[in-house]
């Protein structure tokens, strides 16, 4: 590979010390003609004289020896580390006693992958796909979260004080089901694999019925922004090993598909979808009610599917890639 500044390629370094070596030219004329230095010159006159037209390519610049490396029983050390442990560079440093840049210069030669993208479970690489198009798979997972009571939990109050709040609520704020926001509710989320796009209800149980009719609403939801879904993933949960979860989707020409036991991260398009749903909504200010919270749920699934960039989409929601989404320009 020839250097970007480099003013001769290999035929042009061949012209040169031809010149000088087989038709006695004074290095300096060489050098005026062709540009470069005298020195640069003389190095590709030389270099002709000992090995011919071969001698005129690159060489490595990588020196023969290399006294400052460390030993290579260190380096293998710092490879068992970070394989036994999964630690980054800087407690592998300070474990092994060595500068943070040093085990970072190890683990890159080595061609170790960077800790974020490891699987957890594994240490294996993490395989990143993506769909090709909208609808053609659909993520749907449930999220349980606990409920705030009428004054706020103990992130708005002290924790005594959020407990007399939970104990005298009950009868309250009762939602259109007839329960109380006092203990858990369900977040029913479906996310499409290619846009992003993300369609959440909170609802007050994880039963099959409940998961059917979630799905329901969320299907017109996904046909009504012109995506017609082709697969849904979910996990082996209950509601989704139910005959009437597989007779629905069967109905609507769709296949339903259930990650391996023990592995969250096969659904991991909508398990980071319940995260920043967590982050940015849930956890995001310190809501007085649990009416208050769930007033904010729609306007931020708004922000989220028209506004909010996504670093999977180039810093681009995901209304860039559903070209007839409602309400894309509000």
């Amino acid at each position: 590979m020839i250097h970007a500044n480099a003013p001769l390629t290999p035929v042009g370094r061949l012209r040169l010390a031809r010149c000088v070596v087989d038709e006695g030219w004074p290095l300096r004329r060489a050098a005026e003609r062709f540009q470069v230095s005298v020195s640069t010159a003389k190095r590709w006159a030389d270099r002709y004289r000992h090995e011919g037209e071969p001698g005129m390519t690159d060489r490595s610049s990588r020196p023969h020896t290399s006294p400052g490396r460390i030993p290579t029983r260190i380096e293998r050390r710092i490879i068992k580390v970070r394989l036994a442990r999964r630690w980054g560079p800087a407690r592998i440093a300070f474990l092994l006693r060595l500068v943070p840049s040093t085990v970072h210069r190890v683990l890159t030669r080595f061609g170790m992958a960077r800790l974020n993208h490891l699987d957890r479970a594994t240490a294996q690489p993490v395989r990143r796909y993506e769909r090709a198009t909208p609808g053609e798979l659909v993520h749907v997972d449930i999220k349980k979260l606990g409920n705030i009571p009428d004054g706020g939990g103990h992130r708005v109050t002290s924790r005594q004080a959020g407990k007399r709040h939970r104990t005298r609520t009950p009868g309250k704020n009762l939602d259109r089901y007839g329960n109380s926001h006092v203990g858990y509710s369900y977040l029913h989320n479906a996310v499409d694999d290619h846009s992003r796009l993300a369609y959440s209800e909170i609802l007050p149980d994880e039963k099959k019925e409940t998961a059917v009719e979630f799905w329901q609403r969320a299907q017109i939801f996904f046909a009504t922004n012109g995506i017609t879904v082709e697969r849904v993933l979910t996990d082996n949960g209950a509601c989704y090993k139910s005959l009437l979860w597989r007779d629905t989707l069967t109905t609507a020409g769709i296949t339903h598909k259930r990650t391996r036991p023990y592995r969250p991260q096969t659904n991991g398009k909508v398990e980071r979808f319940n995260r920043t749903l967590l982050d940015e909504w849930a956890y995001a200010r310190p809501y007085r009610s649990e009416t208050e919270r769930r007033a904010e749920l729609p306007r931020w699934l708004h922000t989220y599917n028209h506004h909010r960039g996504h670093t999977a989409l180039a810093g681009q929601p995901p209304a860039s890639r559903v070209p007839n989404l409602s309400d894309q320009y509000t």
